[in-house]
């Protein structure tokens, strides 16, 4: 039995959609007729038309909080002793998001059908990404299918959680700085022109300060369409460059020498790397397979590179941690936790301590970036307001000065 999305009129020619499921479309026209609807359109959701895209309510995949969501509740009717198809059900009908839920049922008629849960799950990999997948693949082929689905819950959530965290930290900052360029951009397109002006009747030469405010002032109100263009423009040209595979290696190996940017990008690329890989081993995946896998998760290039070239040495036989430290983009204290895990055969969990040795660190870095730049963007915007104020009262002095 299969999902299938319908488009039908009811008898006071009401538009209706939903999805519903059947065994073939035949079948879900001959359901609607007995429910008094006439179809109009029914398409199955795990059905691929010819150009190779899907409809358009499962195009989209999901977001972090509601993988994490379905992941959970997955989870829980796993671990419950619920049976595959009828827990894809439940978490259907409780998720009232109606690509998500098309997913979840295209997902089930899979499932119903004969498949793997990581079969279904791959004829959604907008939804659902290569980590995700192969590990639920794991998990059904050594038959602890709930244990994983339980760190996938885990993992998923603690991704959730961190973007939420670096989401809310950024508000703060994103407004202070959205407020400072609202006010100073007042006051130089209106209340400086206007003030000014008062003091260019008594012929006298204006300060130098009070000139370059002039100047900017009637830049900005003359040619602000002409500057929101550019900076768009730029923007725009900028996101197309980096998409060429040349000069995103070099912005990447860029950040890798910056102080402060390499800390991070460190720290965020190894952290993400680490956990995803204590999950595949842990979960019963070749470490070949998972170190592939995990590559795909590391965003900076050159690490990414640095992975691909372990696994290599990995397949000769060589140890991980050493593969790992030849490319010197990996924190020692990561290495150093491998070899320990290497040398123990408590691989999965030095991974694992190593993810969350490097998610403090990353999380300490930004909670101290974010400390700075707040009180830094309120002595900037003062600094900014303090020089329009001076440009405007240096007149007036020099005014009095003379009437003296």
């Amino acid at each position: 039995m299969g999902a299938f999305e319908f488009v039908a009129l009811n008898k006071s020619g009401k538009e209706s959609k939903g999805l519903i499921e059947g065994d073939t479309p035949r079948h879900v026209r001959q359901i609607l007729r007995e429910r008094q609807l006439l179809p109009i359109k029914v398409t199955e959701v795990a059905q691929k038309d010819a150009s190779g895209r899907r409809s358009i309510n499962v195009r989209r995949g999901l977001s972090a909080n509601e993988l994490a969501l379905l992941t959970r509740q997955l989870a829980t009717l796993a671990e419950a002793g619920l049976p595959l198809e009828e827990a894809l059900l439940a978490v259907s009908e409780q998720n009232e998001n109606p690509r998500a839920k098309s997913i979840l049922l295209g997902v089930r008629s899979r499932v119903l059908e004969g498949h793997t849960l990581a079969d279904g799950l791959a004829d959604f990999p907008q939804a659902f990404p290569e980590i995700y997948r192969a590990t639920v693949a794991a998990g059904e082929q050594s038959g602890h299918l709930d244990m994983v689905l339980e760190r996938l819950a885990e993992f998923t959530e603690s991704r959730q959680i961190l973007q939420q965290q670096i989401r809310n930290a950024m508000i703060y900052p994103i407004a202070l700085v959205l407020t400072a360029i609202g006010i100073i951009s007042f006051m130089l397109s209106y209340v400086v022109p206007k003030v000014v002006y008062v003091f260019e009747n008594y012929g006298q030469e204006l300060p130098l300060l009070t000139r370059i405010m002039i100047a900017s002032s009637d830049f900005l109100r003359d040619y602000w369409l002409f500057l929101i263009v550019g900076i768009v423009a730029t923007i725009y040209g900028l996101r197309q460059l980096l998409r060429r595979e040349g000069a995103k290696r070099k912005y990447h190996r860029l950040l890798l020498r910056i102080p402060i940017v390499r800390t991070l990008t460190r720290g965020i690329n190894t952290a993400r790397f680490t956990q995803t890989l204590s999950i595949l081993a842990s979960s019963g995946v070749p470490i070949l397979t998972a170190l592939h896998i995990a590559s795909q998760v590391v965003v900076n290039i050159p690490m990414r590179e640095a992975v691909e070239e372990a696994s290599l040495r990995i397949r000769e036989g060589a140890m991980i941690s050493k593969s790992l430290a030849a490319s010197k983009l990996f924190p020692p204290m990561t290495t150093h936790l491998i070899a320990s895990g290497e040398a123990s055969g408590r691989l999965q969990e030095m991974l694992s301590r190593a993810a969350s040795n490097q998610e403090r660190e990353v999380d300490g870095l930004i909670s101290t970036l974010l400390g700075i730049m707040q009180p830094l963007l309120v002595i900037v915007m003062a600094v900014i307001v303090l020089l329009i104020v001076l440009a405007i009262l240096l007149p007036i002095f020099e005014i009095n000065n003379l009437i003296r």
